[in-house]
């Protein structure tokens, strides 16, 4: 068993986020939904609370109503290895939803993602300053992350 599950809570959309969500990535799947039984503070029969598994990750939906809403303090980072990857990703994920800068985005449901090369952490690392700041520099001149062009900025070209 996973020992931290991230737990999100939508306002009616739950069972469609996963859908949505599992849809996108490979290796995932939906593995239970539970319904609000009588008495709850749910509509019987709805749809309370969704299980599904992102490349084998397991995250939890809740249909908790209005109250609360998603914001940029908490993101899921998807490390990505290849252009195409990220490309393919950033398209799907912010369908509906909102482009932001550096890698970050919305999706429809209100979610922030960050889709990244994972060459990003070789590039921010390096102790030559100059090189880091070149990147930092192209990267925030960018909405997707273009990979090409962050190693150009860090090569000095």
């Amino acid at each position: 068993m996973q020992k931290i599950t991230p737990f999100l809570w939508f306002d009616g959309k739950a069972e469609e986020a996963a859908k949505f969500y599992t849809s996108i990535f490979k290796n995932s799947k939906i593995t239970g939904v539970a319904r609000y039984p009588e008495g709850t503070p749910g509509q019987a029969g709805t749809v309370m609370t969704v299980s599904f598994e992102l490349h084998g990750r397991r995250f939890l939906a809740l249909n908790g109503g209005p109250q609360f809403k998603f914001n940029e303090s908490i993101s899921f980072v998807v490390n990505c290895e290849t252009q195409q990857e990220i490309d393919e990703l950033w398209e799907k994920l912010s369908a509906g939803g909102q482009k932001v800068q550096c890698g970050w985005l919305k999706d429809k449901y209100g979610v922030s993602w960050q889709v990244v090369p994972t060459v990003l952490g070789k590039l921010f690392q390096d102790k030559d300053g100059a090189k880091t700041k070149r990147v930092g520099e192209a990267m925030m001149q960018m909405k997707k992350l273009d990979i090409a062009t962050l190693q150009r900025a860090y090569a000095g070209r």
